[in-house]
């Protein structure tokens, strides 16, 4: 990504007060960025105000379902480039609530787009959605962005059904070869596990391992032969925001669906995670396998990103060993009640440094 392109430039974010929203902001905010977010409150315990993001950046409090309200917040901030990662993220929650996962991910997804549709500053819109919107037949080579879209559960269905939305709104309303009379350029990006400090969701494989470390109690491990693509926040958001650089300078060449997962050696069992952060953590931490029934969750996926390295000149440069230092290494501190802001903006900094290497 190039630090100079997002110097005063207008970004909007929905769904800036979660975990990789939070991310984004604060690395946009050190480029110089103009930001507005929207979005829900933060969770009780979040990154959002560990970094007081806030302080950087208009902060709206809104619901993507709210049309109206999204979109006379777009219009009075007018945004030039609009990245959508609202959503409720989480598929054990998807189970329990499915109908707010499926209001919130694909009508969320349609207004979002509507209010960019209807807005006559934004120029690049950048859609995300998930590694799961595919339909996940478990095999071991990773998924294309031509495979087909599907899932199991509510929220990988939900997802699979934004990339739809995407498609269509890009087919219908900002079409490729007339670019030169709506001058949108739009895409959606498909992101791998994504891991790193500040994430402290329930049901989320390193949150719930830090928070049993943090208060010296075993971890229960409901599938730790799961295997899945991890890789640290900072590589997919450096591909999102390579990616809005490419649809501002040529819209029509990069108005797709985008992969952005690890290199296939980072494809880990959940076994193999927990074992590792196991042994960055020391402490005696210490790990069980549950074995009471649960919800299905996929044993097996992986991303093919092939296009966005070929394409997009994008590739993943911070090994999972690293990643996990660096996650582990935020919640230390964190717990040594240390400056949770300047770290974030030091592990970006080494990360721009290991890009540019």
């Amino acid at each position: 990504m190039n630090r100079n392109f997002w110097k005063d430039k207008k970004v909007f974010i929905t769904g800036h007060t979660g975990f990789k929203g939070s991310w984004l902001s604060l690395w946009l905010q050190s480029c110089g960025a103009h930001l507005a977010g929207y979005a829900l409150a933060p969770a009780k315990q979040n990154l959002f105000e560990d970094t007081h993001v806030d302080e950087g950046m208009e902060s709206v409090a809104g619901d993507v379902r709210d049309l109206e309200q999204l979109r006379s917040t777009i219009e009075k901030h007018k945004p030039e480039v609009l990245f959508h990662l609202a959503a409720q993220s989480l598929v054990r929650y998807s189970y329990r609530y499915p109908v707010e996962t499926f209001s919130t991910n694909l009508m969320g997804t349609v207004n979002v787009l509507e209010a960019a549709r209807q807005s006559e500053s934004v120029r690049v819109v950048v859609i995300i959605t998930s590694d799961k919107c595919y339909d996940n037949k478990e095999w071991v080579w990773g998924y294309r962005e031509n495979d087909p879209m599907g899932g199991f559960d509510p929220y990988s269905c939900s997802k699979g059904g934004a990339e739809l939305i995407t498609a269509s709104y890009r087919n219908s309303f900002f079409p490729v070869n007339e670019y030169d009379q709506h001058g949108v350029g739009l895409a959606s990006a498909r992101a791998g596990n994504v891991i790193g400090g500040g994430d402290w969701s329930e049901d989320r494989l390193i949150p719930d391992i830090i928070k049993a470390f943090m208060e010296r109690t075993p971890v229960s491990i409901r599938n730790p032969s799961a295997i899945r693509p991890w890789q640290h926040v900072l590589e997919p958001l450096s591909g999102y925001m390579h990616l809005a650089e490419s649809l501002w300078d040529d819209g029509p060449r990069f108005s797709q669906a985008w992969n952005f997962g690890p290199n296939d050696k980072d494809a880990k069992s959940v076994g193999w995670i927990v074992k590792r952060l196991a042994a960055l953590w020391g402490d005696g931490a210490q790990w069980v396998i549950n074995t009471d029934h649960q919800p299905h969750e996929a044993h097996y996926l992986k991303l093919d990103c092939s296009k966005a390295k070929s394409l997009l000149g994008w590739s993943p440069r911070l090994s999972l060993d690293n990643a996990l230092e660096w996650t582990t290494d935020y919640y230390r501190t964190y717990q040594q009640k240390g400056d949770m802001k300047q770290l974030i903006e030091k592990q970006i900094s080494d990360y721009e440094a290991i890009t540019i290497e």
